[in-house]
Formats: C-alpha cells, sequence, structure tokens
C-alpha cells in the first residue's frame, strides 16, 4: 500500500494546483474590475475625493485585499503548469517560464502597492500638492500594471505555449488562443482599458484544461490492467 502513494500523489499534486490556478484567475479578474473601477485610468485628480466619499474607495480596498491571495495562488498555478509538462520540459522554456510568472507577481504587488498608496492620498487630495501626488500614483499604478506586469504575463504565456505546442502538453488550439493572448498582452494592454482580463480568462482556460487531463489520467491509472 505505501508503494502506490508516491505515484497516487504525483497524480494528485497537479489537480489540486490546477484549482489554485482556478481560483487566481478569477481573484485576479477581480481585482483588475474593481481596480479599474475605483481608480478610472483617465479620471483627473477630481476624483480623488470622490473616492474618499463614495464606493469606489471600497472598490480599491477590497481589490488590494485580493492581489496578495492571486499572488500566492498564481505561484501554485505556475507549479500546475511545470507538473502538467512533467519531465519533457525544455530547460530553457521552463526558464523563462518560471522567471517571467515570478517576475509578474512582483510587478503585480508593485502596482497593489501603488494603488494602496493613491487611495492614502485621497484624504489630501484638497491641495495643489495633494493632488499632483494623486495623479502621479494613480499613474504609476497603471503604468506598473498594463505596461510591466502585463508584458511578464505576455511573456509567461507565450513561453508556456511554445511548450505546449513544442512538447504537445496542450491541443493545438490552446496554444493559439496562448499565442494571441501574448499579443494582446504585449501590444494591447496598455492601450485599450480592459484588455488584460485575457490573462486571467487565458489562465482560466488552461486550468480547467489540466483538471480534466488530471481526472482522465487518473481514471486511466484506476483502470483493471
Amino acid at each position: 500500500m505505501q508503494g502506490n502513494r508516491p505515484g497516487q500523489q504525483a497524480l494528485e499534486t497537479p489537480r489540486a494546483a490546477g484549482l489554485a490556478g482556478v481560483v487566481f484567475a478569477l481573484l485576479i479578474a477581480a481585482a483588475i474590475v474593481l481596480i479599474r473601477l475605483g481608480i478610472p485610468e483617465g479620471a483627473d485628480a477630481a476624483t480623488a475625493q470622490e473616492l474618499s466619499d463614495s464606493s469606489r474607495r471600497d472598490a480599491v480596498r477590497a481589490a488590494l485585499a485580493l492581489v496578495p491571495f492571486a499572488g500566492i495562488f498564481f505561484l501554485w498555478f505556475v507549479g500546475a503548469l511545470r507538473a502538467h509538462v512533467g519531465q519533457v520540459e525544455d530547460k530553457f522554456l521552463a526558464t523563462v517560464l518560471l522567471g517571467s510568472g515570478l517576475v509578474f507577481t512582483a510587478t503585480m504587488f508593485g502596482a497593489a502597492a501603488a494603488a494602496a498608496s493613491v487611495l492614502s492620498l485621497a484624504h489630501t487630495s484638497g491641495s495643489s500638492a495633494g493632488a499632483s501626488t494623486w495623479d502621479f500614483g494613480r499613474q504609476f499604478a497603471y503604468t506598473l500594471m498594463t505596461g510591466y506586469a502585463m508584458r511578464m504575463a505576455a511573456v509567461f504565456v507565450c513561453s508556456m505555449s511554445v511548450i505546449g505546442h513544442r512538447m504537445g502538453v496542450l491541443p493545438c488550439p490552446l496554444s493559439v488562443v496562448g499565442f494571441l493572448t501574448a499579443l494582446t498582452l504585449l501590444f494591447v494592454s496598455s492601450n485599450v482599458p480592459w484588455a488584460e482580463l485575457v490573462f486571467p480568462a487565458w489562465s482560466l482556460v488552461v486550468s480547467l484544461h489540466i483538471l480534466v487531463a488530471s481526472g482522465r489520467n487518473r481514471r486511466r491509472a484506476a483502470a483493471p490492467a
């Protein structure tokens, strides 16, 4: 009985981490939506006063509370992807995948910290110095999120799609969707509002595929020879 446990654990780990990928996709999508609603990208400094008196402030607070958990589940999602690839992974692409994922997580946390500074400065936006500082914080948060975090997400998606295509661990349509997602994040997300939501959408689809594939492997392993 003890001899079956390592193999059984190897099958269960991708399934659990794949579920973490679903949770990550939902959390990061909710955080992006709440940030977009709470701190509109094109808003001027006058919005700072609105932020302190309306539901926008609660939206930003909720988003900031979700981001750390999204980062934690994203790391599990990265583990699920590498476990799904298995021994056939290319070391170069696997390094790019892991590195871009870590940089994405750090940059996402930086964007959340910038948004937190916007929230704390909303009370002092009445002065000219406060208004200019609020504008800087808002622009800094969006630059980190759409200009840097999403481009690292593009590298992450592209490297996984190349691995999936070369090694045959992802269906061809899913690899094509990944390449389109990477192009959107790389060239469109910084100019088109809400375009960054394609990343959690891709993560959700890939996580569901991992869950289905893991369940199929479990049934195949449990079937009598």
